[in-house]
């Protein structure tokens, strides 16, 4: 069993998560300087507005992070000793005062990190290739005056304190826990090729027309990749709760936090829809694993281990106690949710 909970409130302070009880965040944070985002941002400080009016895009670039740094603050209180932060972050570019230039946010988190003892891991480029016809800006065909078009966000990955060691029962639940081989082979890639996802609110009310959520996938490799089952995840931008799909999926237990009342209730909603796609996910997993096996060559098949739990053949002996359970029943009681597995 499975619990799941989607919290309305500003992240800088969710009194009802305990110190150290998350094992892994997994979020997407609003982007300083992407302008859907500029109202949010000047809500919580109005000081923000008049920079932007005024032409002083760093002030506001600035005062933008402060707003992120109170969040990342509340988020080293919860998470555990050894635990792992996943952040999917774009930088941006934007013209102000008749100046363009970049805006990079992933360095700004990157050194709220480091200023709170967390060490920087490898992070992931995720591409999100543009279709338009026109990749360039400035100048047109003249030199000296273009700018490259970014086609990628950051997921940057941060570890508190030293390695984690698992013992006795979360031994065992990480070693079922385990991904396959050729799983682990494009997880662990450091560029990652996923198409986007529907941007869309239909909820007049909200605060904002676009989600911002990012595809499935993403969270669903961050957290078997840095999470066992058992643990807990939290998504401070809870959005509209894809997060938490993945780790009802990924059978771990989640918290999703959203600051906009309307949207949270649109999470519930669409969680509530995506129920039996989860399975399909965990099928797909299964079959696709499958048809990697099939493609090895004989003398590769031979030299296979059997897992376990499943019975199919696997590359390593690490893969032998994976067990993958299908979900068989949610259950909902307000921002509550309940995962029942096979």
């Amino acid at each position: 069993m499975t619990k799941h909970e989607i919290i309305v409130g500003n992240s800088n302070n969710v009194t009802t998560i305990a110190n150290s009880s998350i094992n892994l965040i997994v979020t997407s944070p609003p982007y300083p300087m992407i302008e859907m985002w500029d109202q949010m941002f000047a809500d919580q400080n109005p000081q923000i507005a008049y920079d932007l009016q005024s032409g002083d895009g760093m002030a506001a670039f600035n005062k933008m992070h402060i707003i992120l740094d109170e969040i990342w603050d509340e988020c080293d209180r919860v998470l555990a000793d050894n635990g792992f932060v996943c952040i999917n972050i774009g930088d941006a570019t934007r013209t102000t005062n008749d100046s363009f230039q970049l805006f990079s946010n992933h360095t700004k988190i990157i050194n709220k990190f480091l200023s709170m003892g967390y060490s920087v891991l490898p992070d992931i480029h995720w591409r999100k290739q543009s279709n338009a016809p026109n990749k360039f800006m400035g100048s047109g065909m003249y030199p000296a005056g273009a700018y490259v078009t970014y086609e990628h966000e950051y997921i940057l990955v941060f570890r508190k304190g030293r390695k984690r060691v698992f013992e006795g029962e979360g031994k065992e639940l990480r070693q079922k826990s385990a991904f396959f081989w050729e799983e682990r082979n494009v997880w662990f890639s450091d560029l990652w090729e996923i198409k986007g996802t529907s941007q869309i609110i239909a909820a007049p009310k909200a605060s904002r027309e676009r989600s911002a959520a990012f595809p499935f996938e993403i969270p669903y490799r961050l957290v078997n990749m840095y999470s066992a089952e058992g643990d807990t995840v939290l998504d401070p931008f809870a959005g509209l709760g894809t997060t938490t799909l993945a780790c009802m999926a990924a059978n771990r237990n989640s918290h999703g936090v959203e600051i906009d009342s309307e949207i949270a209730d649109l999470a519930m909603k669409n969680i509530a829809a995506e129920c039996e796609y989860l399975n399909q996910v965990i099928e797909t997993r299964i079959s696709n694993h499958l048809t990697f096996i099939s493609r090895l060559s004989e003398d590769k098949k031979a030299k296979c281990y059997t897992n376990v739990p499943h019975g199919f053949p696997v590359k390593t002996r690490q893969e032998t106690a994976i067990k993958i359970d299908k979900i068989k029943s949610v259950a909902f009681n307000k921002s509550i949710i309940i995962c029942q597995y096979e």
